[in-house]
């Protein structure tokens, strides 16, 4: 089942996808376009692999990690399918990273990779969008490259992970303005889902809606405000984001 969480008349509802409209909690079926999107999730910890594809760290001139290299986003940084993406005045370099994100089903600590999906709920979609202007390191990427307000679309549905036969054979694609820019598959993960849950369970305690980003394939372009950027995953969703500039400051 796709689950979401949207605003409308005033109100937050769940809701559930039905033959391409949405089923409110409350039995009425809207349809998508009458609705805001909100995070299909409410976010407790969320995890962000970096150079998880061997051909992303190649593209950018760096070997493939023997370990996971994972930093952490805050929740500041989330917005819902169709939202707006700040691109800061002062940057040359922004681009997209499709990414399958894995939400947390309920508390653990130190996981086995053959029990790793029992902790998992579902799966939804996530655009983490990097600067690289300030990027001084990609295995230490720094407050300002992935923790920016606005630059981490999640959505639109969270897919309970029993409607996913295997993650980690589904399609990743991103368009821009319509065209194809990035082509991948899970299945090229350097760690997969299992071994990030054990490993990162081994060192805290994981927690029911923490989120896992688990990386993205190669195919990383530059993004312009006014750019309408789609990143879809197979069998889960896509999802629409707009770049807009910065907002101007109004001088008192």
């Amino acid at each position: 089942m796709k689950h979401a969480i949207v605003a409308y008349k005033g109100s937050i509802h769940n809701a559930v996808e039905e033959n391409g409209a949405l089923r409110l909690a409350s039995g009425q079926l809207v349809s998508e376009n009458e609705v805001v999107w909100l995070p299909p999730v409410t976010p407790q910890t969320i995890f962000a692999l970096g150079l998880n594809y061997a051909d992303h760290a190649a593209e950018l001139s760096f070997n493939a990690p023997k370990e996971p290299l994972v930093f952490l986003k805050g929740p500041n940084t989330i917005i819902g399918h169709n939202s707006e993406s700040v691109r800061p005045d002062d940057v040359t370099f922004m681009h997209y990273e499709c990414e399958l994100a894995v939400v947390i089903g309920k508390s653990g600590k130190n996981i086995k990779q053959e029990d790793a999906y029992d902790y998992v709920s579902g799966y939804t979609v996530c655009n983490d969008y990097a600067i690289r202007d300030y990027l001084e390191n990609y295995y230490r990427p720094n407050l300002r490259v992935k923790n920016r307000d606005s630059l981490t679309p999640l959505g639109p549905w969270l897919v309970d992970k029993e409607d996913i036969t295997n993650p980690m054979d589904l399609a990743l694609k991103t368009y821009v303005n319509g065209k194809l820019v990035q082509l991948g598959s899970t299945k090229d993960m350097i760690f997969s889902i299992p071994v990030l849950i054990e490993y990162l369970s081994s060192i805290m305690t994981l927690n029911e809606n923490d989120i896992i980003l688990t990386g993205t394939p190669k195919g990383s372009v530059d993004t312009k405000v006014g750019d309408h950027v789609v990143t879809e995953i197979e069998g889960i969703g896509a999802l629409h984001n707009t770049i807009i500039a910065s907002p101007v400051a109004v001088k008192s």
